[in-house]
């Protein structure tokens, strides 16, 4: 299967850069609604776990002693570096496995989770059906994806500057984390697969970031973007990331940055009967 490769590089200056400004509010927000779950604890499968950022939130709210955690991802290089910053996570276990073809039983697990990973989904429709099949019946399936970049502006300025050095042939990777902005296709698809007590979230907040050029290195180097910036050739990517630290500067500083951001939460669960 084709994907995104998040190899390199990219894993360290991701959970370094980006981590603290787009995924750590998220991750901490997903797994409080997990906790409100699972009761009793149980069984947790986590599918494109990245570096382990919102696995770590999982484990702080989650008790070792009555959940486990089997966190998982299609790139490797990701793994590899969650496992090495977060390995010694109590009853967490890291593991790559494809969320299309997951080698796990029926049935197998309490609570399906996924953060920011069902953009990157070549067939969303096959990758919610894997994580239906693999949970229990009452089980939660829980994940959260980017509104547009109308509401995440550092995205869409980081993206424009980018686009500026290439104007024959844009870098466009940071379209698509926010490509699934639409609820109503993603309803569907959840109510395609037999999800039932659908809720809905929308999550605001704004990230204080204490200086710009932390968040222009995260999106110009930290995702799969860089290799096509390298691949083009034609501009130096430290070049592109002092322009980008401009840009968000001027748009969100001085420094303390306020930069606003907003997701969209999905809550579902396996019928009783399925």
């Amino acid at each position: 299967m084709s994907h995104c490769q998040f190899d390199g590089s990219i894993p360290e200056i991701y959970d370094a850069h980006l981590g603290p400004l787009l995924f750590d509010f998220s991750g901490a927000d997903l797994a409080a609604r997990v906790e409100s779950h699972l009761t009793e604890g149980g069984h947790v499968l986590e599918v494109a776990c990245g570096t382990g950022i919102s696995t770590e939130h999982l484990r702080r709210v989650l008790p070792p002693a009555t959940t486990r955690i089997l966190a998982t991802d299609l790139n490797e290089a990701m793994i590899t570096f969650a496992q090495s910053k977060r390995g010694n996570l109590p009853e967490v276990v890291f593991e790559p496995a494809d969320v299309l073809e997951l080698p796990y039983g029926e049935r197998e697990f309490d609570a399906v989770v996924c953060q920011f990973g069902l953009m990157f989904f070549p067939d969303k429709l096959a990758g919610l059906a894997e994580m239906a099949r693999v949970l229990k019946p009452g089980g939660l399936l829980a994940f959260n994806v980017w509104d547009s970049h109308e509401n995440n502006q550092v995205a869409e300025i980081s993206h424009r500057t980018i686009a500026g050095f290439f104007p024959d042939n844009p870098p466009d990777f940071l379209k698509l984390p926010f490509s699934c902005a639409e609820v109503d296709p993603i309803k569907t698809l959840i109510q395609q697969v037999g999800f039932v007590d659908l809720n809905i979230h929308i999550v605001s907040a704004v990230i204080k970031r204490p200086d710009a050029h932390h968040v222009a290195r995260g999106f110009v180097a930290g995702n799969p973007g860089i290799h096509k910036i390298r691949e083009r050739a034609s501009a130096d990517p430290e070049e592109i990331i002092e322009a980008v630290a401009v840009a968000v500067e001027a748009e969100f500083g001085p420094v303390p940055l306020q930069i606003p951001l907003q997701e969209i939460v999905y809550l579902a669960t396996k019928p009783e009967s399925g």
